[in-house]
């Protein structure tokens, strides 16, 4: 069974060599980054879960995710925020972006382990449905095909002609398949560099994604006051 990687971004030295030694001792693979620099070095990709504090230096926590969860490479890979920062609206925010659990300084080693497995467990499952990625190239979906390389969707074998917001649109929520995503994740990820987005804008493109999908325009879901998602 291939082991999983775990990267611990931190900038408190000792704290990192101690979860990764107990995070080692619990069969992980485990690199440390003192900073989201750092981090940003690395093949991000090879890594199943990130360990990730929020206040660091130039680039916090927060604005890392961020960046992972825009990018198609890293947007799965579970993020667990580890932080001193112990707010409602600092937990709020962690969530808000992906975060797939948060975790509020000082912790116990073992409290770590246990929201690491939690997570590692969640996101086996979540694979295990029928969504399908070659080498991250495409996503698969009964009979939608998004190919990400080529910008293009295919449904029940024709092309579907999407606008580029409508394409990263389903993109992104075939990506989080099976979870509702809120109007702020959906934004931030699908329209992050855009001034000025009204929530109408997401209403439009979803009523639109809904039509030109057909049949398959019923598996994305509406929740009243939470968000979007794409069905399981």
């Amino acid at each position: 069974m291939e082991t999983n990687r775990i990267l611990i971004v931190d900038d408190e030295e000792t704290l990192c060599e101690i979860l990764k030694l107990n995070l080692e001792n619990e069969g992980y693979d485990v690199d440390i980054a003192f900073s989201a620099e750092q981090a940003l070095g690395y093949n991000l990709k090879e890594y199943s879960l990130i360990l990730l504090d929020i206040m660091m230096g130039e680039i916090s926590g927060i604005k890392m995710a961020k960046m992972l969860k825009a990018d198609v490479a890293t947007a799965d890979i579970p993020i667990i925020f580890c932080t001193a920062r112990d707010t409602e609206d600092d937990m709020v925010m962690g969530l808000n972006l992906g975060a797939d659990d948060y975790i509020m300084k000082p912790y116990t080693v073992r409290n770590v382990i246990a929201r690491v497995k939690s997570v590692l467990r969640r996101t086996a499952a979540h694979k295990g449905n029928n969504v399908s990625t070659e080498k991250l190239s495409r996503l698969v979906v009964d009979g939608v095909c998004l190919d990400l390389e080529f910008k293009r969707c295919m449904v029940d074998g024709e092309e579907v002609k999407l606008a580029r917001k409508e394409f990263e649109l389903l993109a992104y929520l075939i990506q989080h398949r099976g979870k509702i995503c809120s109007r702020e994740q959906i934004l931030n990820s699908v329209w992050s560099n855009e001034v000025v987005v009204l929530d109408r804008t997401i209403d439009v493109n979803i009523t639109r994604l809904r039509s030109k999908i057909g049949k398959y325009g019923s598996y994305i879901v509406t929740r009243s006051g939470f968000g979007y998602g794409f069905r399981d």
